[in-house]
């Protein structure tokens, strides 16, 4: 799928053009820095006419909407007319006040572009303020385009939900019409059984690559006894080739009891090794919890860590996170690799058990909703310490930049669902770029 950004720049001809064509020609070479792919006009869009002209045959996936100078309502009505994909809003500095002539009036444009942008229902979207030149613009402009990115990747995206939440985690499941409108994502459902089913068909010479593949990624799994190691095998190849079948880039799974009284084996490792192998896969079948960790590795070209926020220490200003055995075996720490042990509560195997490796920069997210069905995101940043297991199962331990009492008490208050992601890097302005295109609102602590 072909990404494609679009500079419209606008403005009128009795404005000062001398200082309005090298405004063009600096914020026109700046997006062509940030991004080849973007269609430029040869010149400033000096009518709502040449607006259209200009969008005739384009389908962009974003819309860079700049007054270059003023321009009334018409020339974002015409832009809205023709195009749903986001509109960033870029606004320019009044370049001389010198007593004498107003040169742009860009300001005064972007009131009447952003009036008319509510007026279409568009209650959020980005926003920029200042010249090319600018550090902050440069930065705001990247994450508008990689937000826009991530908008557009959406719509390809196939999501399977394997199984319902179990009793009392309704907050994960997901309606096919609602995941759609909302984000653009199909999902795709099926029961755990059949894949139960798919894996109890194998023989177990069938599945020995799916064994070695396990024991290269991870250590101690000699220690699993031969039976769970065995039925781990023919899992991960039914999982796998359900994956590849049906074109799946992430999945949400039930997991217990399920694995236990049903097939005598966990999933969690299987869940594992799928999030090394590129597809976000959570568990306890929280369809939310999938999606958030899909646009964490888009981000991070990585795996993140989903987890359950456990613990909380004031004096390190930490937040630890932590699930029963389902990390990804790349997140381990380099010192003990990825071990494999029991499931903390079934006290059955393979399952994940270690802490998580320390990272400088990292952003702990989740798509969440709000009492009446309306989709929210959370957000904050910090880092991953150096830091060992901390319980049986995965763990990390992540310090915010901000107090953590005030998030964890705040994010209690506002009713956040009790899985989040740890993406390395840091996402959240680009993540809120992206709630502003989807018209949600951000919850950033």
């Amino acid at each position: 799928m072909s990404f494609v950004p679009v500079y419209v720049p606008v403005g009128v001809p009795t404005f000062h053009m001398e200082s309005a064509r090298d405004r063009f020609r600096a914020s026109a070479a700046l997006l062509r820095q940030l991004d080849d792919r973007f269609v430029l006009p040869e010149d400033i869009l000096l009518g709502a006419d040449q607006v259209a002209a200009f969008l005739s045959a384009l389908h962009p996936d974003l819309i860079v909407f700049q007054n270059v100078t003023f321009a009334n309502a018409a020339y974002m009505s015409e832009v809205l007319h023709r195009c749903s994909c986001p509109v960033a809003l870029w606004t320019l500095r009044e370049p001389v006040i010198d007593g004498g002539r107003l040169r742009l009036n860009s300001l005064t444009g972007a009131y009447s572009a952003a009036n008319t942008l509510r007026a279409f229902g568009a209650a959020r979207f980005p926003y920029i303020f200042g010249m090319p030149e600018e550090a902050a613009v440069q930065k705001q402009l990247q994450s508008a385009i990689r937000a826009a990115e991530l908008k557009a990747a959406m719509r390809s995206l196939r999501l399977a939900a394997i199984g319902h939440t179990p009793q009392g985690f309704g907050f994960g499941r997901a309606l096919d019409g609602e995941l759609l409108h909302a984000f653009g994502v199909t999902l795709e459902c099926i029961e755990a059984r059949e894949l139960i089913d798919r894996a109890k068909s194998y023989a177990d010479t069938d599945c020995a690559a799916y064994d070695q593949k396990t024991d290269e990624a991870t250590a101690g799994l000699s220690q699993t006894p031969e039976r769970n190691r065995l039925d781990h095998a023919r899992l991960y190849r039914a999982y796998t080739e359900y994956v590849r079948e049906h074109n799946i880039g992430a999945l949400a799974s039930r997991c217990w009891p399920d694995f236990f009284t049903a097939f005598g084996t966990p999933v969690c490792t299987v869940l594992s090794l799928l999030n090394d192998d590129g597809v976000a896969a959570a568990c306890e079948a929280d369809v939310y919890g999938a999606l958030s960790m899909w646009l964490g590795m888009q981000l991070s070209h990585e795996p993140v860590f989903f987890g359950d926020p456990v613990s909380l220490d004031e004096a390190e200003n930490t937040v630890t996170y932590w699930h029963c055995g389902a990390a990804a075996c790349s997140l381990a720490r380099k010192d003990t690799g990825a071990v494999v042990g029991v499931h903390p509560n079934r006290k059955i195997g393979p399952a994940m058990d270690f802490g998580c490796e320390a990272f400088p920069e990292a952003t702990v997210f989740r798509i969440g909703r709000e009492p009446d069905g309306s989709f929210r995101f959370f957000l904050f940043e910090g880092e991953a310490l150096d830091k060992p297991k901390q319980f049986i199962g995965t763990s990390i331990v992540v310090r915010s930049d901000n107090p953590c009492r005030p998030i964890i008490e705040n994010s209690v208050r506002d009713g956040f669902e009790p899985h989040f992601v740890v993406i390395k890097g840091r996402h959240a302005d680009t993540l809120t770029r992206l709630a502003e295109m989807l018209n949600l609102p951000v919850y950033r602590y």
